[in-house]
């Protein structure tokens, strides 16, 4: 179906005529309210509701709202997976355009353009030429359908927004609205400042730039006036009425129409042309809003030149080399703790990993970190609750074993069930507490539970992590914002040379280095030739390297690596000596153990930067022989 004929000004003419005009409001929240269930698409409300849909729009339009947002915030092939419909992603998308416009024949009709509700890159592990594809996905869809341009809204990735944008100018050059969200602190969830971020959005390209969603009017103006002092472009402004409060079982935006209205007059004296409604507001709102503006002109921002002058422009019209906040050059290796200084002298490295206490009694623990000092190690490691079960924090047990042994720690910490902002703050703790070495990672998934709710959650995993790390390391945070002084964490991730997909292992291996990892540490390793495989496959993002080894107690714990923990590969040939020994007793099985983890290790040394070794039971005394080798 071709787009129907247009009848009505273009968004371009609303560009170049210097007055003010007034988008919609709310879509999702009014679609609530009548009725439609959370858990429903509201996307696919184009095809299956397309009456209550075309309502809302005409009831926009009869309100005063000259420009009209399509019902496609969340109509990328990401969100839609989730219901199955991610093969009608163009479908969805062209039939909220032409949906829009039957509603509203007279209106301006902008694409919208939401997140994708995934992480990208560099904190998660969508790729920025991937996300572009999504979006392209998208914007095919609502070109089909004959917008009159694009608002792209409620982003809080900076990043993420600029993949969206290249999507659109990949495919068209109708002009764009490009909106943030913030916070209560004027800052992204990311932590980025409204001062770097407008200028971010001055040197986009987009015709239109301004913040929508998250806050209420107040905090938008504030926000505006930092964006009206970097930007000569038209301003766009679409807050939430208020903050919601809850009330029984649900949560109610409470600002009035007149309110929204007092402050869209606020808006335009601040400079802003373009001005509606997010979450909460409903046709009122744009009613009252409508007619608050209708009488005022827009005000002339003095004091900013030609957007991006002075700088290089790109074929799509942004600028060169968006602005950063500087960075520092990272504390030298050899500066950030004794096993960083071990790790740039080149020497040989031997860890020992520990699991803190079910409890909080660390005696055994601090005993098993004096042993494994005393026989040589030059840290030990701190799992995080592995295999999901519930022990002491890793961060305190590393603090507790530096303080009470006397030896380094290397903590591990993990992804899982961490959102980034709160795995920053915990960092940035430990740093302060004087943690310096990190072994980054996903993290097991938990032990299964009786009944719903029990599934793990993962914001960013160990990729995203450590590109969040190597930047504290440079003294930014993940919006571009500066912390002080650097951190100097020691970074380092898990390695995996037995996995059954070793292609996709490579992959996030080198996504690792990349990121900014300088150390790796294996799962436990039987067998030399699955290392060397390894080893051969990454060999051009090589980084220190520290081997496991985990000297086998019983035939039963060889039973259990080589079953129940995945990419542990143990050979039948060490199943059939363990099975063997274990017939001639347990001190026996003891013994036969150490002999196959010295084996392996005298394979392996010439491969490797150190050994990392695993003792379980916390009996680490009977196999620290295997440093003096």
């Amino acid at each position: 179906m071709s787009p129907p004929t247009r009848t009505h000004r273009s968004f371009q003419d609303l560009l170049e005529d210097g007055r003010i005009h007034v988008f919609d409001g709310a879509m999702g929240t009014l679609l609530y309210e009548r009725g439609v269930f959370v858990n429903v698409c509201y996307d696919a409300l184009n095809l299956e509701r397309p009456d209550l849909v075309g309502r809302i729009h005409a009831e926009y339009a009869a309100a005063g709202a000259e420009i009209l947002e399509t019902n496609t915030f969340g109509a990328n092939p990401v969100k839609l997976s989730a219901f199955g419909l991610e093969e009608r992603t163009r479908e969805i998308n062209r039939e909220g355009a032409l949906l829009a416009r039957r509603a509203a024949p007279r209106a301006v009709i902008l694409g919208s353009v939401g997140p994708l509700g995934v992480r990208i890159e560099p904190w998660g592990p969508t790729g920025q030429d991937e996300a572009e594809a999504y979006f392209r996905a998208q914007v095919e869809g609502l070109l089909e359908g004959g917008v009159d341009g694009f608002v792209l809204e409620t982003f809080s990735d900076f990043r993420e927004l600029e993949a969206a944008f290249r999507a659109v100018r990949s495919l068209s050059d109708l002009p764009v609205v490009a909106q943030m969200s913030l916070g209560p602190d004027l800052r992204t969830a990311y932590g980025m400042e409204p001062e770097a971020l407008a200028k971010e959005l001055d040197l986009l390209g987009a015709e239109v730039v301004g913040w929508n969603c998250s806050v209420g009017p107040a905090i938008i103006l504030e926000a505006l006036e930092f964006l009206a002092q970097a930007t000569s472009r038209p301003l766009a402004a679409q807050p939430n009425a208020g903050l919601p409060r809850p009330v029984g079982d649900r949560r109610i935006y409470m600002a009035s129409p007149d309110y929204m209205a007092q402050y869209a007059r606020r808006f335009v004296e601040a400079g802003v042309r373009f001005v509606g409604g997010c979450c909460g507001t409903n046709p009122e709102h744009i009613r009252r809003i409508a007619e608050a503006v209708g009488s005022v002109g827009p005000k002339v921002v003095v004091g900013v030149g030609e957007r991006g002058a002075g700088l290089p422009r790109t074929s799509d019209g942004g600028a060169e080399g968006p602005s950063r906040v500087g960075h520092h050059k990272p504390v030298p290796l050899e500066r950030r703790s004794v096993f960083g200084a071990a790790l740039a002298r080149g020497e040989f490295l031997r860890t020992v990993e520990l699991l803190p206490p079910r409890g909080w009694d660390v005696a055994e623990m601090v005993a098993a970190a004096r042993a494994a000092r005393e026989g040589g190690a030059h840290a030990v490691t701190l799992a995080d609750t592995p295999r999901g079960l519930t022990r002491m924090g890793s961060v305190a047990a590393g603090l507790v074993v530096q303080q009470q042994a006397g030896v380094e720690a290397v903590v591990h910490y993990s992804c899982r069930n961490r959102n980034m902002m709160g795995m920053i703050s915990d960092l940035l703790g430990a740093a302060a507490a004087g943690i310096r070495n990190l072994l980054l990672v996903s993290g097991d998934p938990p032990a299964p539970m009786p009944g719903p709710g029990f599934q793990p959650a993962f914001d960013i995993d160990s990729i995203g992590l450590t590109n969040v790390v190597a930047a504290l390391n440079r003294g930014v945070g993940p919006g571009g914002n500066p912390i002080g002084s650097p951190t100097r964490f020691v970074v380092g991730v898990a390695a995996n040379p037995g996995a059954p997909d070793l292609d996709r292992e490579v992959g996030r291996f080198r996504w690792k280095v990349e990121a900014g990892a300088e150390f790796a540490i294996t799962q436990p390793v039987f067998q030399a030739e699955v290392l060397e495989r390894f080893l051969e496959r990454v060999a051009e993002w090589s980084i220190p390297l520290l081997a496991a080894l985990w000297p086998l107690r019983s035939l039963r714990e060889a039973e259990f690596l080589a079953n129940e923990v995945p990419g542990v590969v143990v050979p039948p040939w060490v199943l059939a000596r363990m099975a063997d020994a274990e017939a001639r007793g347990p001190e026996a099985a003891r013994r036969e153990g150490l002999r196959v983890a010295r084996e392996v290790l005298e394979a392996i040394r010439p491969m490797v930067r150190g050994v990392h070794l695993h003792v379980s039971g916390g009996d680490v005394g009977w196999a620290l022989g295997l440093f003096e080798e």
